[in-house]
């Protein structure tokens, strides 16, 4: 990770055209009208409470150096000097993709991401340290086993398990749950591949989809129900049940996360991907946070499911959805040009060769970027120590970005998450 000023810093370190002078103590104001004005400046604002120093504006067209001097050798001036600049730093990443990765580096469409690690770093918690997160999905890239290996770029991990395979292995057979851990934490700074959001916390890997990205109730449900007992910050769950199925139907996994509410664990669900006018399960329960996808030009996603359970939106990448009514909407999104996947590193060819495969979009990829906030959040105890779910889900919402129809909306839900807003 670099940490580096804006260019325009180190090419003008001081303000042109203004001075600083301090006057020695007793020195009439006419004498400090005399100084100034022997060295061609006339005061510019008082000086602050307590002090001798005033600014002054320079008329005379002399660089500042020479006006320094010229003050400096009046009887009335303690000290002359120039009126420097300090810029905020920005946490740059050195890793070699960052520069695809729209959805973490926008300030307008995505999460503003560079702000936010420095913001992060200034509250004692660089990177989101001490969080962890568990990733309920085709498991993850976290252990060399048997034919299996190890991500190079994902590094931080909690002890999982397989609900899948019943073992203590949820080594990933897709794909997918190494691309989402990639998301929330990836190493950042390393000149490795992209970067990722809680680049600090501990993932733990929880496998309850199949090689195929299918997994059932009773699998999912004891998922949630071991991270919770493990007491992780936050629960993503990018996965979804089908349409038509409804809380009756899944009353395991409806119990499983009132229980992780109840431990204090903040969960993020994937709104659904079938462009329908109601969020899927588990998204849909009361105790999840909902995220819808957005694209490159942060218009809602072709494929992305609305409704009033849409609770945020953040970048899945893809086609935006047809233009809706709303002046936003008509202004930004542009279903005819296709946008850009979201890259995260995980395995392309086999479970043993690792790059940033195409292809990845969806709200199973919205929804990490919501669990990776919410993670830089509670680990700079911006919200004070162990904060409630429910005040990290208002949170999250009062600081997002609003888009499409002002206010709440059933597409974009309170808005887009803004990672810088939520850490200010």
């Amino acid at each position: 990770m670099l940490v580096v000023p804006s260019p325009s810093a180190v090419a003008s370190p001081y303000r042109s055209g203004e001075v600083l002078v301090t006057y020695r103590d007793g020195a009439s104001a006419p004498a400090q009208g005399r100084a100034a004005r022997a060295a061609g400046a006339v005061p510019a604002s008082p000086g602050a409470p307590g002090t001798r120093t005033r600014r002054l504006e320079i008329e005379d067209g002399d660089r500042v150096r020479e006006t320094v001097a010229e003050l400096q050798r009046d009887p009335a001036v303690v000290r002359a000097r120039p009126n420097y600049v300090a810029r905020a730093s920005r946490v740059v990443p050195r890793d070699p993709a960052f520069r695809r990765q729209w959805n973490l580096s926008s300030s307008t469409v995505g999460l503003n991401m560079p702000d936010a690690w420095s913001l992060a770093r200034q509250r004692g918690a660089p990177g989101g340290r001490g969080a962890v997160v568990a990733v309920l999905d085709t498991g993850v890239a976290y252990q060399r086993h048997r034919r299996f290996r190890r991500a190079p770029d994902l590094n931080r991990f909690a002890r999982g398990y397989d609900f899948v395979s019943g073992d203590g292995h949820p080594n990933d057979e897709n794909g997918h749950g190494t691309h989402v851990a990639g998301t929330i934490a990836q190493s950042t700074g390393n000149r490795i591949a992209t970067a990722g959001i809680a680049y600090r916390a501990k993932i733990m890997p929880v496998r309850v989809l199949d090689a195929d990205g299918a997994g059932d109730t009773f699998s999912i449900s004891r998922g949630i129900r071991y991270a919770a007992r493990r007491r992780v910050d936050v629960i993503n769950l990018s996965l979804e049940f089908g349409a038509g199925v409804q809380r009756s139907q899944i009353p395991d996994v409806i119990s499983a996360l009132r229980y992780a509410r109840s431990r204090g664990v903040v969960v993020v669900g994937a709104a659904g991907n079938q462009n329908d006018p109601q969020v899927a399960f588990p998204a849909r329960a009361p105790s999840v946070l909902g995220v819808a996808a957005t694209t490159i030009r942060g218009c809602h996603a072709g494929y992305s499911n609305s409704g009033p359970d849409v609770d945020l939106a953040a970048p899945g990448g893809g086609v935006d959805a047809v233009s809706s009514a709303n002046a936003y909407d008509a202004a930004v999104c542009r279903p005819d040009l296709r946008g850009p996947f979201i890259y995260q590193q995980t395995f392309v060819r086999s479970v043993r060769d690792f790059g940033l495969p195409r292809g990845y979009e969806g709200t199973s990829m919205a929804a990490p970027h919501v669990a990776g906030v919410a993670a830089l959040v509670i680990a700079t105890r911006r919200l004070g120590r162990n904060p409630r779910p429910e005040a990290v889900a208002a949170h999250l919402a009062a600081t997002a970005r609003d888009v499409g129809a002002p206010g709440f909306d059933t597409s974009y839900g309170n808005g887009i998450v803004d990672a810088a807003a939520a850490l200010r």
